[in-house]
């Protein structure tokens, strides 16, 4: 008896042996080679630190291994996720927080033809590739985008016809299947494509994942290193579901964040009395008189920075093209638009496309009562460095049209900005649609209160140079000194992208592109009060003798000058008698055109002057409007024995020195006038 349980044992241990080396010999043969995939984002782009909407790089996924779906199985479904380190902002496009952010197998290729063919249209296939069938789209009218779609295996022996290929599975009458699929908002920073039919290619073939149409939003969320090493945008790429699948390399750079616009401008400065671009401040002109007041310029940080709409031109620069299909997986187009299949995506809005080209902003702020201002209705772009650096001396060149664009024949387009009637954040609004011409048509910016705004868009552009554009500014008004018009004070102009928002996360509403303004407000011009400093640099009244002044407001005359009128302010150096302080600077009532500030220190004058008894010393007198003289009389106390009289000196510069007029220095235009003292 001990024998046979010795044996029993010892056949129950082998029997066990056996077992396990079965069990692990037809786990191997199911699992076949590892189904692995290899993340990689190509070349990151440089995306615009101030952009609320920007197109990241695709991520593709090349897999192999794994053991195909025999034909006729259901392929295993899998989950897809992505995570990044920045808010996404891909437009939702449907219920459920469906998004345009899009995953593609296989890199299908769009149906050659007329109307759906790939653009630009050198570019061929992939050799093999499918074309492009949605999930959810015409094949599956019963499904809504973003459900599981029925796909079937097609495995045979070897991987001879893809699952994924709609034409060939058709043929094959194995039914319709889908490569194609929208994602849904998972969280603020990652989408999920749920349910993904993901066949593993085997040891003879290879599958290519691709995940497009991911916009961000950086701002002052993610903006631009302040050391040597750029600020990245990473995406983290996950796969779960009823397969194991080994990624390498999870996390890839899909962006790199750069400033996108850089921006300057000139300064100017006029006087209340004289009246500037006085027929476009009256709606008698479109046409400045003369050449712009100041200018703007807008300066791309990096090529590509400013976009177009989409991959299509305008033909006259003008009037904004009609978009065409952007259709082609993985091609740079460099517009704002990102893979855009309208023939296959029948969501509205439509996936991919976006609302304009990019935009620029340009705020005057502070502008006081009676100042218009005008800009072109349309900007050249052109070339940086090319000698239009200098937004206060551009040379003609500035209003020749640059070399067009790579991508469009010589004669058809070039790079222009168009003015567009927008809101005060650059929203909404139409291109003007009216060509500047050697005139320098133009138009008036709208206004909300002390503000005035104007929008440009980009029609055309190229992606392959720096680009920037000088916007011509005109500063307008009407001078009316008796009513204190243009009102004097200095106004600032800030230039940014447009539109600006504040809506850092995803929508279904808010405009594609759009941002947040970075930019700072800068000096643009001032108007200043017309005035005329004298000096009186000796007058008493002491020792017996007194001083008398008459100053004159010369702007009424027979020469045609804008009569002025103004108070005078006077400020004593000196001292009174006995050592005492010179008496308080005191500003007198208004002196009209054609009339005279009369008074003497002892008893003081017209225009509510005071007497200043005992003073002596200097007198330095500035009156708001611009033509003073005056004459000093000083003399014993009631002029009976002594006198003696001197024209005041004038402080300020002849008009020829500062540009202010162009007869030489003389109100008449002829010579003689003496204008010094």
């Amino acid at each position: 008896m001990a024998d046979f349980r010795k044996w029993f044992f010892a056949f129950a241990v082998v029997a066990l042996l056996l077992g396990l080396g079965s069990t692990a010999n037809a786990q191997i043969g199911l699992s076949g080679p590892t189904f692995s995939c290899t993340a990689n984002a190509a070349v990151p782009p440089v995306v615009r630190a101030e952009g609320l909407t920007e197109l990241v790089g695709d991520l593709t996924l090349n897999c192999t291994g794994g053991s195909p779906t025999p034909r006729g199985n259901a392929i295993p479904l899998s989950n897809v996720t992505v995570f990044l380190n920045a808010a996404v902002t891909s437009r939702l496009i449907g219920p459920s927080s469906l998004s345009e952010a899009t995953l593609m197998i296989d890199e299908p290729h769009a149906v050659l033809g007329t109307t759906n063919s790939p653009i630009p249209n050198n570019i061929t296939p992939v050799s093999g590739s499918p074309r492009q069938v949605l999930c959810g789209g015409p094949e599956y009218p019963a499904n809504g985008q973003g459900a599981a779609c029925p796909v079937t295996g097609t495995f045979v022996g070897v991987p001879s016809v893809s699952p994924y290929d709609f034409d060939t599975r058709a043929a094959d009458e194995l039914g319709p299947t889908a490569n194609v699929f929208s994602g849904v908002q998972n969280s603020a920073s990652s989408i999920i494509w749920l349910g993904v039919p993901i066949d593993a290619p085997g040891t003879a073939g290879e599958r290519v994942i691709r995940v497009t149409n991911v916009r961000v939003a950086l701002g002052s969320s993610l903006g631009v290193s302040s050391t040597f090493v750029p600020t990245s945008v990473t995406m983290f790429i996950a796969i779960n579901g009823s397969q194991q699948v080994a990624i390498n390399g999870q996390q890839q750079t899909v962006a790199v964040v750069q400033l996108g616009l850089i921006t300057g401008n000139g300064t100017a400065s006029f006087l209340q009395c004289i009246s500037n671009e006085e027929d476009l401040a009256t709606g008698n002109s479109n046409v400045p008189a003369g050449g712009p007041s100041f200018k703007v310029k807008l300066l791309e940080g990096f090529p590509s920075s400013f976009k177009r709409r989409n991959i299509a031109l305008s033909a006259d620069g003008v009037a904004a093209p009609n978009p065409i299909q952007q259709n082609v997986p993985g091609f740079a187009y460099n517009t704002e638009t990102g893979f855009y299949a309208p023939g296959l995506f029948t969501a509205t809005p439509i996936v991919g496309l976006a609302d304009t080209g990019t935009k620029f902003l340009l705020t005057f702020n502070n502008l006081g009562a009676g100042v218009h201002i005008f800009v072109k209705t349309q900007v050249p772009l052109v070339p940086s460095g090319s000698g239009e650096d200098d937004v206060d001396d551009c040379p003609d060149a500035c209003s020749a049209p640059p070399q067009p664009p790579p991508d469009v024949a010589p004669g058809i387009g070039y790079g222009v900005l168009d003015l567009v009637s927008g809101d005060i954040n650059g929203n909404g609004g139409s291109l003007s649609g009216a060509a500047s011409d050697a005139g320098e048509t133009v138009a008036e910016v709208n206004y909300s209160g002390t503000t005035g705004y104007a929008t440009f868009e980009v029609v055309n552009s190229d992606p392959t140079v720096i680009e920037q554009a000088n916007v011509d500014v005109w500063v307008a008004y009407v001078s009316a000194t008796s009513q204190n018009l243009p009102a004097p004070g200095s106004s600032t102009v800030t230039a940014s992208f447009a539109p600006i928002s504040t809506v850092a996360v995803a929508s279904s509403s808010a405009p594609i592109p759009r941002f947040t303004n970075l930019s700072s407000p800068s000096s643009a011009f001032s108007i200043n009060l017309c005035t005329c400093n004298l000096l009186m640099p000796f007058v008493t009244n002491q020792a017996g003798f007194d001083t008398g002044v008459a100053l004159a407001n010369t702007s009424l005359d027979t020469f045609g000058t804008s009569a002025q009128q103004g108070t005078v302010l006077l400020t004593y150096f000196g001292s009174t008698a006995g050592g005492g302080a010179a008496p308080p600077p005191f500003t007198s009532q208004t002196v009209p055109a054609g009339q005279e500030l009369i008074f003497n220190l002892s008893s003081g004058g017209n225009f509510g002057v005071p007497a200043t008894p005992g003073f002596e010393g200097y007198i330095i007198a500035t009156a708001n409007f611009q033509y003073c003289h005056a004459f000093v009389f000083i003399s014993d106390v009631g002029a009976q024995k002594l006198a003696e009289g001197y024209l005041a000196i004038q402080l300020d510069e002849p008009f020829s020195l500062v540009g202010g007029a162009t007869c030489g220095g003389s109100r008449t235009c002829v010579s003689g006038e003496n204008m010094a003292h």
